[in-house]
Protein backbone atom coordinates (compact mmCIF):
# COMPACT_ATOMS: atom_id res chain seq x y z
CA UNK A 1 0.00 0.00 0.00
CA UNK A 2 2.81 2.44 0.85
CA UNK A 3 4.45 1.79 -2.53
CA UNK A 4 1.15 2.52 -4.28
CA UNK A 5 0.75 5.79 -2.37
CA UNK A 6 4.32 6.76 -3.23
CA UNK A 7 3.70 6.14 -6.93
CA UNK A 8 0.56 8.30 -6.98
CA UNK A 9 1.52 10.82 -4.26
CA UNK A 10 1.82 13.79 -6.60
CA UNK A 11 -1.52 13.27 -8.34
CA UNK A 12 -3.30 12.42 -5.07
CA UNK A 13 -1.89 15.59 -3.51
CA UNK A 14 -3.21 17.67 -6.42
CA UNK A 15 -6.62 15.98 -6.33
CA UNK A 16 -6.84 16.49 -2.56
CA UNK A 17 -5.96 20.19 -2.90
CA UNK A 18 -8.65 20.57 -5.56
CA UNK A 19 -11.25 18.71 -3.50
CA UNK A 20 -10.65 20.69 -0.30
CA UNK A 21 -10.63 23.96 -2.27
CA UNK A 22 -13.89 23.48 -4.19
CA UNK A 23 -16.08 24.02 -1.12
CA UNK A 24 -14.53 27.43 -0.51
CA UNK A 25 -14.67 28.49 -4.15
CA UNK A 26 -18.37 27.60 -4.28
CA UNK A 27 -19.08 29.40 -0.99
CA UNK A 28 -17.13 32.48 -2.08
CA UNK A 29 -19.05 32.56 -5.36
CA UNK A 30 -22.35 32.15 -3.49
CA UNK A 31 -21.46 35.09 -1.25
CA UNK A 32 -21.04 37.22 -4.37
CA UNK A 33 -24.25 36.02 -6.04
CA UNK A 34 -26.32 36.29 -2.84
CA UNK A 35 -24.43 39.29 -1.49
CA UNK A 36 -27.33 41.10 0.24
CA UNK A 37 -28.69 37.93 1.80
CA UNK A 38 -25.25 36.94 3.08
CA UNK A 39 -24.67 40.40 4.54
CA UNK A 40 -28.04 40.22 6.31
CA UNK A 41 -27.23 36.77 7.65
CA UNK A 42 -23.84 37.94 8.97
CA UNK A 43 -25.40 41.00 10.56
CA UNK A 44 -27.92 38.74 12.33
CA UNK A 45 -24.92 37.33 14.21
CA UNK A 46 -23.79 40.83 15.19
CA UNK A 47 -20.98 41.05 12.63
CA UNK A 48 -20.43 44.24 10.66
CA UNK A 49 -21.22 43.92 6.96
CA UNK A 50 -17.63 44.88 6.12
CA UNK A 51 -16.48 41.34 6.97
CA UNK A 52 -18.12 40.04 3.79
CA UNK A 53 -15.28 41.49 1.70
CA UNK A 54 -12.33 39.71 3.36
CA UNK A 55 -14.43 36.52 3.56
CA UNK A 56 -15.08 36.59 -0.20
CA UNK A 57 -11.46 37.45 -0.97
CA UNK A 58 -10.17 34.61 1.20
CA UNK A 59 -12.71 32.08 -0.09
CA UNK A 60 -11.85 32.86 -3.72
CA UNK A 61 -8.13 33.64 -3.69
CA UNK A 62 -6.78 31.09 -1.18
CA UNK A 63 -8.42 28.04 -2.85
CA UNK A 64 -7.18 29.10 -6.28
CA UNK A 65 -3.66 29.43 -4.87
CA UNK A 66 -4.01 26.05 -3.15
CA UNK A 67 -5.05 24.38 -6.39
CA UNK A 68 -2.03 25.92 -8.10
CA UNK A 69 0.11 24.92 -5.14
CA UNK A 70 1.39 28.48 -4.66
CA UNK A 71 2.02 29.71 -1.11
CA UNK A 72 0.34 26.51 0.05
CA UNK A 73 1.42 26.77 3.67
CA UNK A 74 0.26 30.37 4.12
CA UNK A 75 -3.08 29.74 2.37
CA UNK A 76 -3.62 26.61 4.44
CA UNK A 77 -3.02 28.44 7.73
CA UNK A 78 -5.40 31.23 6.68
CA UNK A 79 -8.13 28.76 5.72
CA UNK A 80 -7.60 26.73 8.91
CA UNK A 81 -8.12 29.92 10.92
CA UNK A 82 -11.17 30.83 8.83
CA UNK A 83 -12.74 27.39 9.43
CA UNK A 84 -12.13 27.59 13.16
CA UNK A 85 -13.42 31.15 13.51
CA UNK A 86 -16.55 30.49 11.45
CA UNK A 87 -17.26 27.33 13.46
CA UNK A 88 -17.05 29.28 16.71
CA UNK A 89 -19.17 32.21 15.48
CA UNK A 90 -21.83 30.49 13.37
CA UNK A 91 -22.01 26.90 14.60
CA UNK A 92 -22.07 27.16 18.37
CA UNK A 93 -25.56 25.89 19.23
CA UNK A 94 -24.61 22.34 20.16
CA UNK A 95 -28.22 21.48 21.05
CA UNK A 96 -28.89 21.66 17.28
CA UNK A 97 -27.50 18.45 15.72
CA UNK A 98 -26.96 20.18 12.37
CA UNK A 99 -24.84 22.92 13.96
CA UNK A 100 -22.91 20.38 16.01
CA UNK A 101 -22.13 18.40 12.84
CA UNK A 102 -21.20 21.60 11.01
CA UNK A 103 -18.95 22.66 13.87
CA UNK A 104 -16.99 19.41 13.77
CA UNK A 105 -16.85 19.42 9.96
CA UNK A 106 -15.27 22.88 10.12
CA UNK A 107 -12.82 21.70 12.78
CA UNK A 108 -12.02 18.67 10.59
CA UNK A 109 -11.39 20.93 7.60
CA UNK A 110 -9.20 23.10 9.80
CA UNK A 111 -7.18 20.03 10.79
CA UNK A 112 -6.81 19.09 7.12
CA UNK A 113 -5.49 22.55 6.33
CA UNK A 114 -3.06 22.37 9.25
CA UNK A 115 -1.85 19.02 7.93
CA UNK A 116 -1.36 20.61 4.50
CA UNK A 117 0.47 23.56 6.07
CA UNK A 118 2.84 21.21 7.89
CA UNK A 119 3.55 18.99 4.87
CA UNK A 120 3.22 21.47 2.00
CA UNK A 121 2.33 20.46 -1.54
CA UNK A 122 4.07 17.85 -3.67
CA UNK A 123 5.59 18.04 -7.15
CA UNK A 124 2.47 19.15 -9.04
CA UNK A 125 2.63 22.64 -7.53
CA UNK A 126 4.18 26.02 -8.13
CA UNK A 127 5.79 25.85 -4.68
CA UNK A 128 7.70 22.76 -5.81
CA UNK A 129 8.77 24.43 -9.05
CA UNK A 130 10.03 27.56 -7.28
CA UNK A 131 11.93 25.59 -4.62
CA UNK A 132 14.13 23.96 -7.25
Amino acid sequence: MNKLLEIYADILDLLARIAISLLFLINGYSKIIYFDGTVGWMESYGLPSFFIYPAILLEILAPILLILGFKTKICSILLAGFCTITAIIFLNDFSDQSQLNGFFKNIGLSAGFIFLAINGSKNFSLDSKFEK
